[in-house]
């Protein structure tokens, strides 16, 4: 998994879900930042359930998996950063500002530690 280096961003599940399968096209923050380009999605250990009511009702044609079934705590994809914007025509999009993704695609489960803003992940490497 390419983390040398590489700068993770944790999102709680089920928006980190969403985003490597290519269903969320923009990650809401209250801060902006001038990142662009790659960045690994680190899937949080918390879980926001009212969100994945909020997904189930609105957008039903999209099959997520049980609650239970979430990868958490490790990094679950990667994306690239786009831009960042304060307005957006995306359904995803509540801002303040937001990064907006592209190329997003699901890894391996890598477990690790996630932190708050882009970080470099420390994930354990096998051998």
């Amino acid at each position: 998994m390419p983390t040398d280096r590489m700068v993770a961003l944790s999102i709680r599940q089920p928006w980190a879900w969403l985003i490597v399968h290519g269903h969320k096209d923009v990650e809401n923050r209250t801060w902006s930042h001038r990142h662009r380009g790659p960045v690994l999605i680190h899937a949080g250990r918390a879980f926001d359930a009212d969100g994945y009511n909020w997904i189930k009702e609105d957008f039903p044609g999209i099959e997520l998996p049980r609650m239970v079934e979430f990868d958490r705590g490790g990094i679950v994809g990667r994306a690239d950063v786009v831009g960042c914007v304060n307005r957006s025509t995306s359904p995803w999009f509540f801002g303040p500002h937001a990064f907006v993704l592209a190329r997003a695609e699901p890894l391996p489960f890598q477990p690790c530690r996630g932190q708050l803003g882009f970080f470099v992940p420390e994930v354990p490497h096998a051998g």
